[in-house]
């Protein structure tokens, strides 16, 4: 599959002997919430392991994603995505608010901290985010759906399962490819089944386009869901299900799959949904 030059990120991977190496820490998985079992078998659990910072993968509004090496002692050890949740000078959550309709939290002051913005509330919805989109992981991995492996959280700090090749590469957004039509085909189907699942569980992403779906080695990963919504406890589940169904659609057929139909999908989904409830 062809990558396209025009939908590129404006930096270049660099592969892990061209990355500097920056200082190591002792592992914090004693001190962490841990990923749902059963754990896959190369997860690095051991308390003397070192974690070595590679460099950034992304940088985003509400979060940036450090590539990360955590490795027991003399061997080399399984690379990480690190998404950290930007502090709260320099954070910009948008459009938090319908999102985050359906969720609560149990003290009056922390609700009317967050619903003010206060730096304490803006603390409080990093966590709420990061939580939300652990939670959201660990259910979704055990169901089975295309996402990543939620290792652990530890405060605003999320460590994911990476997904790209042994360089330590990303894999590239849906939008970076160039797929032909048979690989539309499975592309879509691949698609629509992770969106069969997340809906079957209750879930609409709400943010989902082609810019949160990786593709790696022809296997298509659904990523950022701190913004995931319960589509029966919120007031604006449907809403935030069909955009996300008219995202994906859109791209496909804007590249020649007409089969890509948003309200057939809607539909489906919507069904699913219900028939959890």
């Amino acid at each position: 599959m062809k990558l396209d030059p025009e939908e590129s990120p404006p930096d270049v991977p660099l592969s892990l002997s061209d990355r500097p190496m920056e200082p190591i820490s002792y592992s914090t998985w004693d001190v962490a919430t841990h990923g749902p079992r059963p754990r896959p078998g190369w997860v690095v659990t051991e308390l003397s392991a070192v974690d070595t910072e590679l460099g950034v993968l992304k940088t985003g509004k509400e979060a940036d994603v450090h590539l990360l090496n955590r490795a027991r002692p003399g061997e080399d050890g399984v690379l990480l995505a690190a998404k950290r949740f930007r502090p709260s000078e320099h954070r910009m959550f948008h459009r938090d608010a319908g999102y985050t309709e359906g969720r609560r939290v149990r003290r009056s002051r922390e609700t009317r901290a967050m619903a003010q913005r206060t730096e304490f509330g803006r603390e409080l919805l990093a966590g709420q985010w990061a939580v939300a989109e652990f939670g959201a992981l660990s259910a979704l991995w055990r169901l089975g759906a295309p996402v990543p492996y939620p290792v652990q959280l530890h405060g605003t700090e999320l460590l994911l399962e990476f997904i790209g090749n042994s360089d330590g590469v990303a894999a590239p957004r849906l939008a970076q490819c160039r797929p032909d039509r048979a690989e539309l085909a499975d592309l879509f189907k691949q698609a629509r089944e992770a969106m069969h699942t997340l809906a079957r569980a209750g879930y609409a992403h709400g943010d989902l386009s082609a810019y949160n779906m990786l593709v790696q080695d022809g296997q298509l990963w659904i990523i950022d869901l701190p913004q995931i919504v319960d589509i029966a406890a919120n007031p604006r589940g449907d809403e935030f299900l069909q955009r996300d169904c008219v995202n994906v659609c859109t791209w496909f057929r804007a590249r020649g799959y007409d089969a890509a139909d948003p309200d057939l999908l809607f539909g489906d989904l919507m069904a699913e949904a219900v028939a959890g409830w």
